[in-house]
């Protein structure tokens, strides 16, 4: 959600003084954060505390909008959504302002199928923007996101949300700028915040079109770099300086959210696998299904893995634990067998252990739930274990 971050602080400054040029400086000392950050921190907490049941995922929506509407009174609310927010009952008033989009992305990074995140994107809009169109706008940008941080090119992700969301990108924003006005509609904002990253080359390309748009400035562009977030780096430079305006609530917020292992990384930032040691200490478990495959007419059983079993084992490929060379090591020392392992685990040398870690995410390809099982069994947990105990030793003895 950090892209929807900067877009928002960037942007702060040319709501109601807009420009139409992309030379300006980003992030000045006079830039500050608006709703649309403090609502997406929300989303980003109710998300976690929701636990992914639709069901308490809406009441934690309800609950934290308020929670962060009571700590930051004057971060720019709507009329309508101060009204909301002051309610003892709050319900949802048919709205299809940009607010239900500018507060959405920490819904495409928390689910790892594009069906959840386009359901639970209603369910964040339409606590508050009821309205089709309230609805519409927040499940294509959560949808765009999606796309673009699992690879999709962008003639793909266009012509997804063409097609579902019957948006119009046949004007380029050369054609659009000179006429574009200020618009909190989300048929009005979110169109023109795709079509900027759609011709957007960078990040930083994203964010400077974005505001160069003129229009509700901080919106626009915390909707364009919601998605530029997914599909480019984020310049090191720009990201400490939106963070140096965080306080201290919310950069506390990020942390819990960047810690949680259950929340898709950033594809750019890769995750260290060891940062799933005293998960996998506990055996978790992984339930299975039976699917009928109708060529073969067999039942097959497979895992249903959880967000951070997902997560686990996309960071393990990704980790420089991976070794391309791992039958070659695990033959060397003579492991052959699960039984090896077992048997071999506590004292073998770092390299090996990253070999045994490879086989089993390996395995994963030709038997789905290998992982599953040898997370129940054990063996996942001994292992990464003893990675970490290999580098406090080495770590002791480069002390000494």
């Amino acid at each position: 959600m950090i892209g929807a971050i900067i877009g928002d602080i960037a942007g702060s400054i040319y709501e109601f003084n807009n420009i139409k040029t992309t030379d300006f400086p980003i992030i000045t000392d006079d830039c500050f954060f608006t709703d649309d950050t403090v609502m997406t921190f929300a989303v980003a907490e109710a998300l976690i505390a929701g636990n992914r049941d639709e069901a308490k995922t809406e009441k934690a929506m309800v609950k934290s909008m308020k929670k962060y509407g009571k700590i930051y009174p004057d971060a720019g609310y709507g009329g309508r959504f101060s009204q909301w927010l002051a309610s003892a009952d709050p319900k949802p008033y048919g709205s299809f302002g940009n607010g239900s989009a500018m507060r959405v992305s920490p819904v495409a990074w928390f689910f790892h199928s594009l069906e959840k995140v386009e359901r639970f994107a209603e369910i964040s809009a339409k606590v508050t923007h009821d309205h089709e169109e309230g609805i519409k706008g927040a499940k294509a940008t959560a949808a765009a996101i999606f796309l673009a941080r699992n690879g999709r090119p962008k003639d793909y992700i266009k012509r997804y949300i063409e097609l579902k969301y019957r948006y119009d990108f046949t004007k380029t924003l050369d054609e659009i700028r000179p006429v574009y006005q200020f618009d909190e509609t989300c048929q009005g904002t979110v169109p023109v915040a795709l079509q900027v990253f759609f011709e957007s080359e960078s990040f930083e390309d994203t964010l400077r079109k974005a505001i160069s748009m003129g229009g509700d400035s901080d919106t626009l562009a915390a909707i364009a770099c919601s998605v530029a977030e997914g599909f480019y780096p984020v310049p090191a430079e720009i990201k400490e300086k939106a963070l140096a305006k965080l306080d201290k609530k919310l950069l506390s917020m990020l942390k819990k959210w960047n810690d949680d292992l259950s929340v898709s990384s950033n594809p750019f930032e890769h995750r260290d696998v060891m940062l799933y040691l005293d998960y996998m200490l506990k055996n978790p478990r992984t339930p299975r299904k039976t699917i009928h495959h109708a060529d073969s007419n067999q039942d097959y059983v497979v895992p249903e893995y959880s967000e951070t079993m997902f997560n686990f084992i996309r960071d393990a490929v990704a980790s420089e634990r991976f070794r391309s060379d791992y039958a070659e090591i695990l033959a060397k020392h003579n492991i052959r067998s699960h039984q090896d392992m077992v048997c071999e685990v506590c004292d073998a040398s770092e390299v090996l252990l990253d070999a045994m870690l490879t086989v089993i995410i390996s395995g994963e390809r030709v038997k789905p739930g290998n992982v599953a099982w040898a997370a129940e069994d054990g063996i996942l947990g001994d292992i990464l274990y003893y990675i970490r105990k290999r580098q406090e030793e080495d770590l002791e003895e480069y002390q000494e």
